[in-house]
């Protein structure tokens, strides 16, 4: 696993690290490890259709079936 030395860190800076990792019990250097995780790690995004979906299956509501049509789409006409 890497190594990193971080250099002339502000006191100020330090301290709200220190104080933030009390606050989610947890050392300093957690703390900071998982400030770059989050800070360097694509989020996933979830559609919102898919979410709402799951939703329904999970609350036993409905089994969705979608399905879409393949056919092209004209595009619009302004006359």
């Amino acid at each position: 696993m890497a190594t990193i030395i971080v250099r002339n860190l502000p006191p100020e800076t330090h301290r709200a690290l220190k104080s933030r990792a009390a606050a989610h019990r947890r050392s300093t250097e957690a703390e900071v490890r998982a400030i770059l995780e989050q800070a360097v790690r694509p989020r996933q995004r979830t559609k919102i259709g898919s979410e709402l979906a799951a939703f329904a299956r999970k609350a036993g509501w409905a089994e969705l079936e979608i399905r879409r049509d393949p056919s092209p789409v004209s595009g619009a006409e302004f006359d």
